[in-house]
């Protein structure tokens, strides 16, 4: 219920023209409660204080005119435009009861999946108080393990399956410090282990062997506490992504959630990471080739411009995040710069989507970039360091530019132009033309030159054999 001040002379109050519809709602609640009106003289009042209101930048923090809004919404069966009204207009954005309350409807109304995505969009927001909004959706995650434990096996929209349980033996600490071939079984299927693949501050990465097939190798990751939103990315990926383009993207097959943790299995490349690329070059103390990083470069133009044109942002967009991919063929220069034949199962293969962003659950407008990642990396690639970045004169203006110089035998013009344009995008500017003309100009100038092509083969088939496969 609308809280309202109980001293009504305060002089306070004057400049508040939201209070005598404060006054009003409270008086209309009261009735209905009472059984003296009808829902629909509320329903009439909340929608008209929203249209008087909603513009008003006055309110547009104000918790006051957020309960308005949530008693209106609440009523109503239209509530999902409703919230996306509430986006456009800014209200309480960074508040964080703005997403608790919501997704408190939401999962009271059974939408479990809904709700754990606005907690998530929340967080992502660094909405206000920020521990408060994390503690609620920890408190959440452990009421939907409570209640699916009578479950052994849910569904989630398109009928993946998500199986569910409250306990669950964890092999996991103890698998780092055995020995390998250990088996365990999940959701029917029995896994061995062949070794952990990775470890980060909130999950492990562990490669296995489905029945103990070497043939069909999986990645198990470990996150804890359960974190379903990764697999809702990868989803989206299959939803909006088809065709040849889908292949430059992880692929997850199901997820295992439990009260603790959860369990994502997702497809394993054993060719190791660009990072990995990178790291070969630096322990030597030689710079990857030029070719191999124009290559590299148009492999992460496109994979950008096919995410942003579809809605999705991937949110960590680094070396480590890029694996490698080969082509099974021997590659040839024909298909190169329309990425057929061999050349499409060559290149990399973007995973990690915990900070996966969904474009589509926030207002119109609303801006995020993956385009400085891409610069760090291409940065790495060039210099062998990470990238810093400085101010520097141009055009009676200023622009950011990476400290680090050019070589004057690179090809100066290409890797400048592209610097140039993805450190300083402007707000009106549309990155997925960006991206693609950038991503053009690198492959018309490796077409032209049909020795580029020639050697940039000769340098992946080498970097395969050096690359050592987990």
């Amino acid at each position: 219920m609308v809280i309202i001040p109980t001293d009504l002379n305060n002089s306070s109050y004057a400049n508040d023209p939201l209070f005598p519809w404060l006054l009003s709602i409270k008086k209309e609640l009261d009735d209905w409660y009472s059984g003296n009106r009808s829902g629909g003289d509320l329903d009439n009042l909340l929608s008209d204080c929203i249209s008087t209101f909603k513009n008003n930048a006055q309110y547009r923090n104000d918790l006051r005119f957020l309960k308005i809004w949530f008693l209106y919404l609440e009523g109503s069966k239209d509530y999902e435009n409703i919230f996306r009204e509430m986006e456009e207009n800014k209200i309480c954005i960074g508040h964080s009861l703005l997403y608790e309350w919501y997704a408190y409807f939401l999962e009271a109304k059974g939408k479990w999946k809904e709700a754990h995505i606005i907690y998530h969009i929340g967080i992502s927001r660094k909405a206000e108080p920020i521990e408060k909004l994390k503690l609620a959706q920890s408190l959440f995650v452990k009421r939907m393990s409570e209640r699916l434990n009578t479950f052994s096996l849910g569904k989630v929209a398109g009928g993946e399956q998500v199986e569910v349980g409250m306990k669950l033996i964890n092999p996991w600490s103890a698998l780092i410090k055995s020995s390998r071939n250990k088996i365990i079984e999940i959701g029917g299927k029995k896994y061995q282990i062949k070794g952990c693949a990775g470890q980060g501050g909130f999950a492990q990465v562990f490669k296995a062997y489905v029945d103990s097939n070497p043939d069909d190798a999986v990645a198990l990751k470990i996150q804890r506490p359960a974190f379903p939103w990764e697999f809702y990315m990868y989803r989206q990926l299959d939803e909006r992504i088809s065709g040849k383009q889908r292949s430059s993207f992880g692929f997850a097959h199901k997820i295992h959630i439990y009260s603790d943790c959860s369990i994502l299995i997702c497809d394993y490349l054993a060719h190791g990471t660009l990072q990995d690329a990178i790291n070969s070059y630096v322990v030597t103390g030689k710079f990857m080739e030029e070719v191999l990083c124009i290559y590299y470069t148009t492999e992460m133009l496109y994979m950008l411009e096919t995410l942003h044109s579809v809605g999705i942002i991937h949110g960590d967009f680094k070396p480590d995040n890029l694996l490698i991919r080969y082509s099974k063929d021997d590659l040839s220069e024909e298909g190169f710069k329309d990425r057929t034949g061999s050349w499409l199962d060559q290149g990399l293969y973007l995973v990690d989507w915990g900070r996966g962003i969904d474009l589509q659950l926030f207002p119109k407008n609303t801006e995020f970039t993956d385009t400085y990642g891409l610069c760090v990396a291409v940065h790495m690639m060039l210099h062998n360091t990470y990238m810093e970045v400085e101010r520097k004169a141009s055009d009676g203006g200023c622009i950011y530019l990476p400290k680090s110089s050019f070589k004057r035998y690179w090809n100066v013009e290409l890797w400048k132009a592209l610097f140039t344009k993805l450190l300083n995008v402007k707000p009106d500017n549309n990155d997925i033309e960006l991206l693609r003309s950038l991503r053009k100009s690198f492959l018309d100038y490796m077409h032209d030159n049909p020795l580029l092509i020639k050697k940039l083969k000769g340098l992946l088939v080498k970097q395969r054999g050096t690359l050592c496969s987990a």
